[in-house]
């Protein structure tokens, strides 16, 4: 199995366009090494020409023109994209539907009964989506039965509901249900390795722990490295719980948990919020990542599941 990291930041992106923080002003007038991101969305294939995303970002299109391998051109009007798995219904994870609309036939789409009610009603998006392609649904169970997509066939894809939040536009915001954020324990069947995927993850429960230890590699919630960081920065008022992500710094953060899995185990953390300090490539808090063997995922980055590269 190959992964392609299309996007690794947070919403807004990095730098976020409205947004002064010390990382964003830093990134824009050089004053901080730091990389550009657009928001996060990852994809994986059998082959390296058919392809299964995981979520949409609103900078889908940016990300496609920079990634040639899933643009194959075998016909007239063409993409390697055979399917769709949303994680959830945030608008940073969803908006990018709209942008393939041009798609020539049903999108094959994958999401849990909560996702598709969101996407109908709050932010109904894929009545309009269904208006120009239309949309091939498939309800994601949480059931324990692995699920097969469309572009990547040989990998079983086991979802897991996780702790996090609904959307603001969800009836069920601050109150959510199993289904409403969801991740993900791929199973590579032509490598026998496993990679668990969340970019939204809130609380380590037990099932989402255990996921975690059966895997080669993680790829974790990396959005902000302390709870009250988005306070402290004057950027808002919400905590990094609040919004359903677990903080890296700290006493059950992040960094505590990937240190418990085994020494073999490739840790990287995606969905990196523009006040994340983690984003200064020269900082101490990158210098003390890199200390207990933990990666900051790139746009571009690509992840070979058999070699683990």
């Amino acid at each position: 199995m190959k992964l392609h990291v299309l996007g690794s930041a947070a919403g807004g992106g990095f730098p976020q366009w409205n947004c002064n923080c010390t990382m964003c002003h830093g990134v824009r007038n050089g004053t901080i090494q730091a990389t550009a991101r657009t928001q996060s969305s990852i994809a994986i294939s059998d082959d390296g020409t058919d392809w299964a995303l995981f979520n949409t970002s609103p900078d889908i299109l940016q990300q496609l023109k920079a990634f040639p391998a899933i643009q194959p051109a075998r016909s007239i009007r063409d993409t390697g994209i055979q399917s769709v798995f949303l994680l959830d219904a945030q608008i940073d994870h969803t908006t990018g539907l709209l942008m393939l609309r041009e798609h020539n036939q049903a999108l094959n789409l994958f999401t849990t009964a909560p996702v598709k009610e969101d996407l109908s009603t709050g932010n109904p998006l894929l009545n309009v989506i269904d208006y120009y392609c239309g949309i091939n649904w498939t309800e994601v169970q949480l059931n324990d039965q692995p699920i097969n997509l469309p572009g990547a066939a040989s990998v079983n894809i086991h979802p897991i509901a996780l702790t996090s939040n609904a959307p603001p536009y969800s009836p069920r915001r601050d109150n959510p249900v199993p289904g409403d954020t969801v991740g993900v324990l791929m199973d590579d069947t032509q490598s026998n390795k496993k990679l668990f995927y969340a970019p939204g993850l809130g609380t380590m429960e037990p099932k989402v722990w255990e996921a975690m230890q059966q895997a080669d590699v993680v790829l974790v919630d990396g959005t902000m490295w302390t709870d009250d960081e988005m306070i402290n920065a004057g950027a808002s008022k919400k905590t990094a719980a609040s919004m359903g992500h677990l903080a890296q710094s700290g006493p059950g953060g992040m960094i505590e948990w990937l240190d418990k899995l085994p020494a073999t185990t490739r840790k990287v953390l995606i969905h990196i919020n523009n006040t994340n300090p983690i984003l200064n490539e020269a900082g101490p808090e990158r210098a003390l990542l890199a200390e207990h063997g933990i990666e900051v995922a790139e746009d571009g980055m690509m992840i070979n599941l058999e070699n683990n590269a």
